[in-house]
């Protein structure tokens, strides 16, 4: 398993250090992941295992925001429009070839009246939780036949995880009939820890181990590196990804932001660079 790299980058609104891992597993031949983590885009995709060309479907869906990359925050617009592009690239490379489908989880930082906010998005049951005062919350909801079954009460949620048809999702790019995705709005404050991951973390690793890890490992780095192992060594069945962002400084519209002394370094995680 290669070194994690971390990356720091200081906006005028914002101040950032970020990681990314993606990992084959200890099962799969192939890595169908795709990571995309480049201020102020930080997403992943999870192509539909057992399907043709998963990772070229989950490739395109989280090429659709490399436009996105720079050292400016986005605006909502181009955020839709971004998801749009993943839906159509997907779309229409299935009606030449046959390729899955993929989720797509993560969170793209938006200014909106000159504050940095996180604009959360997703479709499939890759997931983003945001981390801060101690308690891990999981913003997104898992579009999957086991979180229906939670929702109507017929599953209890400590059992999800073991169920048989916990890899059956319900929405996905490329995959039945187009579905929007969801997304949510929140403030960017000082001291949050962003993580999103692809099922195959989650699926090994329970939310208290992850908040606990996320909790103790201060480094982004050290932290997706503590966790894809953790993954692995509960025998990681499917593809891992891991993307953990911290934020370490904030300002509030025409203010400074606090607490940042950083360099001005932004880049995503190669493809030759994958464990």
């Amino acid at each position: 398993m290669s070194a994690v790299g971390e990356f720091r980058f200081s906006h005028p609104s914002i101040s950032l250090r970020w990681a990314g891992t993606t990992h084959a597993g200890m099962r799969r031949a192939v890595n169908e992941d795709s990571v995309f983590a480049s201020f102020p885009v930080f997403v992943v995709a999870d192509g539909m295992g057992g399907h043709a060309a998963g990772d070229v479907a989950s490739t395109l869906a989280v090429e659709a925001f490399r436009s996105l990359k720079g050292r400016a925050l986005a605006d909502v617009e181009c955020v839709e429009a971004a998801v749009e592009r993943a839906f159509e690239q997907v779309h229409a490379r299935a009606a030449d070839e046959a390729i899955g489908g993929t989720t797509l989880s993560g969170s793209v930082l938006v200014d909106v009246a000159g504050v940095a906010h996180w604009l959360v998005l997703n479709i499939g049951d890759s997931r983003t939780y945001l981390f801060e005062r101690g308690s891990l919350e999981q913003i997104t909801v898992d579009h999957s036949v086991v979180q229906e079954l939670v929702e109507t009460g017929v599953l209890h949620r400590a059992d999800a995880r073991t169920h048989p048809h916990r890899n059956v999702i319900t929405r996905a790019l490329g995959a039945g009939e187009r579905q929007p995705a969801d997304a949510w709005l929140r403030p960017a404050e000082r001291g949050q820890r962003l993580l999103v991951c692809s099922d195959g973390l989650t699926g090994e690793v329970d939310d208290a181990e992850i908040a606990e890890i996320l909790a103790d490992v201060m480094s982004p780095a050290a932290a997706a590196a503590l966790l894809l192992r953790r993954a692995l060594d509960a025998g990681a069945p499917d593809n891992v990804s891991i993307v953990v962002v911290d934020v370490d400084a904030v300002a509030i519209a025409d203010e400074e932001l606090f607490d940042t002394n950083v360099q001005s370094i932004d880049d995503t995680i190669p493809k030759g660079a994958r464990a």
